[in-house]
């Protein structure tokens, strides 16, 4: 974009070169924890890895050399698995931080650029608007009634007005644009900003744990008190019992290896991390993880129009003549009148356009008056920036005679307001309102006045404006939004149009886009009188609302929110800043979004396409759903592992220690990857988008799930305590029955993972899901198992016997019936709900 009536060039490539050289590119580099040392010191303080240092080292005293040196690689696979885990997780977010790096624009050779703040050098020229983040240190040199937030720096969250001759014409790096616009030459980058002088990395700051989180980890924490409990009895019995202290320590270890569930922590890291970073590839940035947690929640969307629904391609198709009460198309050519009433609009735009009813009035301007271009002759004196309920804005500009030009535009009632038109010219204006509005055109009142003096008035209502006429403008509606609405009544999610344009416009592009509501429309000023429980029931049956403005958005959100819903919301503006806070899910626009927007947002639309909420939601289905599985299937095959080792002990059976650590902690290396490698990367299931959102309850199982998984775990454990009898009834060895015992329980895994990839539909249906991870994993799993068996020196080992065809096949079919029983139930599910899962 050109800005030659600015009279301002910029850096050239080679001066950008030069001064990168000299001073370094514009990035804030703080001293941060190593993280291979941060991921060491969290696997010391891992009660896993503490139980397996105390094992392995008791084993060294009892002189079990062997033992003693699996449990210490067995510490090395958990630390090489846990940083692997980390590194996925970390990589993730690093290229998310990388993707989502905001963006500045800077004057270059005369030409407005749109850059990543990184590349901004010294003495380069930065072009800030209003919700802008500004990008480095600098100094005004041009401004518009501009004015910034520096609470970041100071605390204070006012509006501090700057301009090139004011005592403070300096601006810092991470302060936000209010209103105006400026060109600001860049002092300082990167660290010698103030903000970098502050030393403090915002990337630093841990968030807060999200609701899930704690869930999750309230979870963990009982089950591991439940541990120490288990292994303070166990130890307890058998120390009365042998009085042999390291031994009765050794089996009451065992115990509390199998209870803990570490594997639960590292797959929700897991998940979340590749779940923000699959949304990425999408084109969807999360800048919040409890927002992927939250996606699958969303009951309600609150849309903006221009840009959400329609494509935010302003087109300048009619203008209404107050002179000769005329509607004309302007692309068939324009009457003085006409030309005079663009001239005014233009005039009440920014200098520097950049919003697309702005770019299309300096266009039609420039095609109306070629070579007669006013606009590098004068320069802004004052600005009224966009404001008032309805909205305007108001440019008075002078040239060097001292002509004086006073130009607004805004909401048609606002400039009509303030015209002071006879009845009978005000109904005609109304007609031609209302026939504009009624095709869907976005309009907006033009004005003009006069003042005398320097002393302007301190609000823009406070002119005597003359109406010149109406510009209409038309955006039309997504070829695709038709479609994404459907997706998202089909996923039980309602659908409201927040806009602040006016009604008639509003039902006009609804109409278009066969949106579904009751009729009913609400205005901003209609909301703010209602009290909040008339409101609560007002947004329950109402769909669109028009005339919003920020305080009027916030009460709609913050009503739904009251009413129980899970809210997303998208927005653009620095206006929308307080809703898209507010929101459960805030959506940003990343390409028009201003940077308030964005920062408020706990979401952005890189592509600025609103049908990738679909993919979004859809994805936050499929990350909380997987993440289910995996806790399941974790709680699931723990059972077995602790009774298989509890009851023998306590009923005192013949062979009481059938597991030792070696062997818990070889059933948890070889089970504990599963639930974050395969789960994580399981698809989507059929219709998860066709049902209702899940609701955003303080617990992570509701009942039955719960309920399924122990009695899964108990079936798994009943088969794997018949195998163990079986084998003591047969007269057969300590070894043997132990080899018997394990192979079902690992036959048992590989049956649980199948089963568990879906609780609704059938074993052969899941299996043509794609998952390359599912046959590798099992492959793996099923070839471990039969070395252990039979390579002699491992099965020597691990203290197992080979097992014939027929005792390996008894191991298999256990495992298979006492898996495979809920088949029987996810039959009597489908046929209860005729192949519709709820």
């Amino acid at each position: 974009m050109s800005i030659s009536h600015f009279k301002v060039n910029g850096l050239s490539p080679r001066q950008v070169a030069e001064s990168r050289a000299q001073y370094g590119s514009n990035t804030l580099s703080f001293k941060k924890e190593n993280a291979f040392l941060r991921v060491i010191k969290s696997l010391l303080t891992e009660p896993m890895v503490l139980l397996l240092l105390v094992t392995s080292t008791i084993y060294f005293i009892l002189g079990e050399t062997g033992d003693g040196l699996f449990l210490g690689v067995a510490i090395l696979l958990v630390a090489g698995i846990s940083l692997y885990q980390d590194s996925r997780s970390r990589t993730a977010l690093d290229k998310l931080n990388t993707i989502s790096q905001p963006h500045c624009q800077v004057i270059r050779e005369g030409e407005v650029e749109n850059i990543a703040i990184e590349e901004v050098v010294k003495d380069d020229l930065l072009m800030a608007e209003q919700g802008a983040t500004i990008a480095a240190d600098g100094t005004i040199i041009h401004s518009n009634d501009f004015s910034v937030d520096e609470s970041l720096l100071t605390g204070e969250s006012l509006a501090v007005f700057k301009d090139p001759e004011s005592k403070d014409n300096r601006v810092y790096r991470g302060t936000i644009v209010i209103s105006g616009l400026a060109i600001i030459k860049v002092t300082e980058i990167g660290n010698q900003t103030r903000l970098g002088k502050v030393g403090k990395s915002l990337e630093a700051i841990e968030e807060a744990p999200t609701p899930l989180e704690l869930q999750v980890n309230n979870f963990v924490k009982k089950m591991s008190a439940a541990g120490i409990l288990v292994f303070l009895l166990v130890w307890g019995i058998n120390y009365f019992d042998s009085y042999d202290l390291l031994d009765s320590l050794l089996k009451g270890l065992t115990l509390a290896m199998s209870i803990l569930p570490e594997e639960i922590p590292v797959a929700f890291t897991t998940f979340m991390a590749l779940g923000a970073w699959r949304l990425m590839k999408m084109g969807i940035v999360v800048k919040q993880m409890k927002t992927v947690e939250t996606l699958g929640s969303a009951t309600v969307i609150c849309s903006d129009k221009t840009g959400t629904i329609t494509k935010n391609e302003m087109a300048l198709v009619r203008m209404y003549e107050m002179g000769t009460d005329t509607i004309s198309d302007p692309s068939r050519g324009m009457t003085d009148e006409g030309r005079a009433l663009i001239r005014m609009a233009m005039w009440a735009s920014e200098p520097i356009p950049f919003d697309p009813m702005e770019l299309a009035l300096h266009k039609a301007y420039k095609n109306s008056f070629e070579g007669k271009d006013e606009r590098p002759l004068y320069k802004m004196v004052h600005e009224y920036p966009l404001g008032g309920k309805p909205p305007m804005m108001t440019h008075i500009f002078e040239d060097q005679k001292g002509h004086r030009i006073i130009a607004a535009k805004g909401a048609p009632e606002a400039i009509l307001a303030l015209s002071g038109l006879p009845a009978a010219e005000f109904t005609k204006v109304h007609k031609a309102l209302s026939q504009l509005a009624g095709q869907g055109y976005r309009i907006l009142g033009v004005g003009e006045s006069t003042f005398k003096g320097q002393d302007f008035p301190p609000k823009q209502q406070n002119f005597r404006f003359r109406f010149m006429g109406l510009v209409a403008f038309y955006d039309p509606p997504k070829e695709n939004i038709q479609k994404v609405f459907q997706a998202f009544r089909d996923a039980g999610i309602g659908i409201n149009i927040i806009t602040g344009d006016n009604s008639i416009t509003t039902r006009a592009i609804a109409d278009q886009i066969h949106f579904q509501d009751e009729g009913t429309l609400l205005e901003g000023d209609a909301l703010l009188p209602m009290d909040d429980k008339e409101l609560q029931k007002t947004v329950a049956h109402v769909h669109i609302y028009t005339r919003m403005f920020p305080e009027a958005k916030l009460r709609v959100i913050n009503a739904l929110k009251a009413n129980g819903e899970i809210v997303a919301m998208t927005g653009d503006g620095i206006n929308d800043g307080p809703a898209l806070k507010a929101a459960h899910i805030g959506v940003a626009m990343g390409q028009k979004g201003t940077a308030i927007a964005k920062d408020s947002a706990a979401l952005i639309l890189l592509e600025d396409d609103f049908s990738k909420m679909v993919d979004a939601i859809a994805m936050g289905r499929k990350i909380y759903d997987n993440l289910k599985k995996a806790i399941q299937y974790v709680i699931s095959i723990h059972i077995p592992i602790i009774l298989t080792v509890f009851l023998p002990l306590a009923l005192s059976w013949v062979y009481p220690n059938i597991f030792s650590p070696i062997h818990i902690i070889l059933l948890e290396l070889i089970m504990g990857p599963t639930c974050s490698i395969i789960y994580e990367n399981e698809p989507m299931e059929k219709h998860s988008m066709e049902r209702k959102p899940r609701p955003f309850t303080d617990t992570f199982f509701n009942g039955k799930e719960l309920m399924t998984s122990i009695v899964q775990g108990l079936m798994i454990t009943l088969g794997a305590l018949l195998v163990y009898q079986y084998a003591v009834q047969h007269g057969y060895s300590e070894n043997l029955t132990r080899a018997m015992v394990f192979t079902m329980l690992m036959v048992s895994n590989i049956f649980l993972t199948l089963v568990n990839r879906s609780f609704y539909y059938s074993l052969l249906t899941t299996l043509a899901y794609r998952n390359v991870l599912v046959p590798l994993i099992i492959g793996i799993t099923s070839l471990i198992t039969l070395l252990l068996i039979y390579v002699e020196p491992l099965a020597r080992f691990f203290e197992f016997e080979t097992l014939s065809l027929q005792q390996l096949g008894l191991c298999v079919l256990s495992g298979f019936i006492f898996v495979n029983w809920y088949e029987g139930v996810k039959w009597w599910k489908r046929r209860r709900f005729k192949n519709q899962p709820t």
